[in-house]
């Protein structure tokens, strides 16, 4: 699919420069060129700024695996799982599994979770009477994971940094509201379709509860002005990175884990994701280059902006509507686009903001599908794909909304 959607947006600039040569514009030659050159410069920076930060990161991950993080996790999300779908076996390795890949979405590291959603997969498929079709199991996980709870959005904050934002944790509230209403709508429609028990009263209090503390947040934070919203935010983010990194340490002192070779071994992983990440932002931003060089970006907000403002509608927003609309489709195509805005626009623009929390709100929902129903040789799963572009739609709304109410002058 991401080949098709590459292939695809260079014959759109393709065809913006082609419109431009026909107008007589022939300074979009140089313009495209000096595009290319500038999208690999930004992504080779950003790929070099990220190194040291994916290192020490996915160090104190590893830190918290091999002290037993992942057995933790397991007994946390196994009966909230075991109440929606009681044929699940108390103890099955899958639980464990999951846990994994939720808490590396929840704290914003997307390729750190694939491997063990993919782990996940395989063992639920092991319960699945079908060959084709997705069991109840899976499709909730598949719903689950392309929601993509993120309730600390590491990376995120990690490129804001990298592109020299004022506060680059500013956006951990707005992310984690509109990522809790991604993951609500596609639970609830998951749910509906699939005809799980979630009016229990053990599903209905968990979830309750949940939502009573965004009450409460939204409650707290209802009188604070927009500048104060972003102090509280980044407060929050940072503080709770620091409470984060000290629980692991203290985990493994407890279980006397070598803390020092656990994190470098996570830490050499943390190189190799930052250079397995270049080659597709030099893809990505190249492409993306061309297309704001050829106008064709350009002319998608214009038109976009002019219906907004046809509707009435602020149009400050329009210009994260590309990574909004590249999301579902495409995780590196929606960062691509995502660091387009901050660096067409300034990190702490409004529209990078809401461009930043777009990319929190959900996961890549066609990869997600396309990888974890193929490694099992999955072909059906409706339920599991309405209830994700669901989740997609109530993320990218939220995001906007909240995105005016921290950052709006």
């Amino acid at each position: 699919m991401i080949n098709r959607i590459w292939l695809l947006l260079l014959s759109f600039a393709g065809l913006g420069m082609l419109y431009e040569l026909a107008h007589g514009h022939w300074e979009v030659i140089n313009q495209s060129v000096d595009a290319l050159f500038d999208s690999v410069r930004l992504a080779v920076e950003i790929t070099i700024g990220l190194i040291g930060l994916l290192c020490l990161w996915l160090g104190v991950l590893r830190i918290g695996e091999h002290a037993g993080l992942l057995t933790h996790l397991g007994r946390v999300v196994e009966p909230f799982f075991h109440w929606l779908i009681p044929e699940l076996p108390r103890k099955h390795p899958a639980f464990g599994q999951m846990a994994f890949n939720m808490a590396a979405n929840a704290l914003g590291l997307d390729n750190a979770a694939t491997p063990s959603g993919l782990a996940a997969m395989k063992s639920l498929q092991t319960l699945n009477p079908s060959s084709v079709k997705a069991s109840k199991a899976q499709s909730l996980f598949l719903v689950l994971n392309a929601s993509s709870l993120t309730i600390f959005p590491v990376t995120i904050i990690l490129y804001r940094a990298q592109m020299g934002a004022a506060q680059p944790a500013d956006v951990f509230l707005p992310i984690l509201m509109a990522t809790s209403a991604s993951t609500l709508v596609g639970l609830l429609v998951v749910a509906m379709l699939l005809r799980l028990p979630i009016w229990q009263w053990k599903v209905m209090v968990t979830l309750g509860s949940v939502l009573l503390l965004f009450v409460a947040v939204y409650w707290g934070l209802s009188g604070l002005p927009p500048s104060q919203l972003a102090m509280v935010s980044s407060l929050l983010g940072n503080g709770f990175l620091l409470v984060l990194l000290a629980a692991i340490l203290l985990l493994a002192v407890r279980r006397r884990v070598n803390a020092f070779e656990s994190f470098i071994h996570g830490a050499r992983e943390g190189f190799e994701l930052a250079i397995k990440i270049l080659p597709y932002l030099v893809a990505m931003l190249a492409v993306i280059g061309l297309l704001r060089a050829s106008g064709v970006l350009s002319a998608i907000e214009t038109a976009l902006a002019g219906l907004c403002g046809w509707l009435g509608v602020d149009t400050e927003f329009v210009a994260a509507i590309p990574t909004a609309l590249m999301k579902p489709l495409s995780g590196s195509g929606a960062r691509a686009m995502m660091l387009d805005v901050m660096n067409a626009h300034g990190v702490d623009s409004l529209a990078a903001r809401i461009a930043s929390i777009v990319q929190g709100s959900t996961e890549t929902t066609f990869y997600v599908m396309a990888l974890y129903l193929g490694v099992v040789r999955l072909t059906r799963a409706r339920a599991a794909l309405l209830a994700s572009l669901a989740a997609d739609l109530a993320g990218i709304v939220t995001a906007i909304l909240v995105g005016y109410w921290f950052f709006s002058a």
